[in-house]
């Protein structure tokens, strides 16, 4: 069994082993700097700037984070500190209905309902024009998928608080509010923090749905009605065609490299953030 245990974390280290040999080309050739911070996507000629596709990701994820952390951080407040049991109860299984949902399926009503809202009533109200097909659309369906995640995680840290903090917080006079907003809420904040971390993750790593509503257009936003191309979208779109162009193969393989560290990263920070929290609330 501990065997088994090592082998399945050593899978990790062998796809980061696999992607940076599959990478080195690229790297060998071209300075990193000039991989990550050009913006100048030429295949054909042997340019490959991957900071259109970077910053895109994370304006589309930073978007959907914005819209998904007061939700759900209002809901979680909600299910854990006022919703009666039945609620709960009830509750649970219809958000991980949610995250059983397969991404094409959020894709396609991001395609028939997001993006004819954004371009029919967001751009207007604002006085500009736009296909629909944009950062805006792709942050709406992303955060929709990551409410499960980060759900569940602000209910189990708001639920671990010791009921005796909030008694006697009650106890001195405050209202349930008060010591939702000025105890609970005060000593769960390691853990809400973590639970953004990962679902920023999930988030960056997902494909399918904003391949279908970012746009997919290789240059640098500057609003989020403007279209853009994250990372995922630009692997799956590209991966198998155009192979015979030098270097593209190991352009991609930089590509799965970059979004690996990214969301590895993001993880890891959260775990650790959470293991905190939960010494803190102990």
């Amino acid at each position: 069994m501990s065997l088994l245990t090592w082998a399945v974390g050593l899978i990790v280290v062998a796809m980061a082993v696999g992607l940076l040999t599959k990478s080195w080309p690229i790297l060998k050739t071209r300075p990193l700097g000039e991989l990550l911070f050009s913006s100048n996507w030429f295949p054909l000629r042997g340019q490959f700037g991957f900071l259109p596709f970077i910053v895109g990701s994370l304006w589309v994820t930073g978007t959907a984070i914005m819209i998904a952390v007061p939700l759900c951080l209002l809901t979680g407040i909600y299910l854990a500190e006022y919703a009666p049991r039945l609620v709960r109860e009830w509750s649970r299984p219809l958000i991980d209905l949610l995250a059983g949902i397969p991404s094409v399926v959020y894709g396609v009503w991001g395609v028939l309902v997001v993006v004819p809202w954004v371009k029919n009533t967001v751009a207007p109200l604002f006085g500009a024009t736009s296909t629909g097909y944009c950062v805006l659309a792709g942050g709406i369906v992303l955060a929709v998928m990551i409410f499960p995640v980060m759900i569940h995680i602000i209910v189990e840290i708001l639920r671990a608080v010791p009921r005796e903090f909030r008694e006697a917080s009650l106890s001195l006079g405050a209202t349930q509010w008060q010591t939702v907003k000025h105890v609970v809420l005060r000593k769960a904040l390691p853990g809400i923090a973590a639970a953004a971390a990962l679902g920023l993750s999930r988030a960056f790593g997902e494909t399918m749905a904003v391949l279908m509503v970012a746009g997919n257009v290789a240059r640098l936003p500057v609003s989020v009605l403007d279209a853009a191309y994250p990372l995922p979208a630009l692997i799956a779109n590209n991966y198998g065609e155009m192979m015979s162009i030098p270097m593209y193969d190991s352009a991609m393989m930089l590509a799965c490299l970059i979004l690996m560290g990214v969301v590895l990263l993001f993880n890891s920070l959260a775990k650790l953030v959470l293991i905190r929290a939960e010494k803190q609330v102990q």
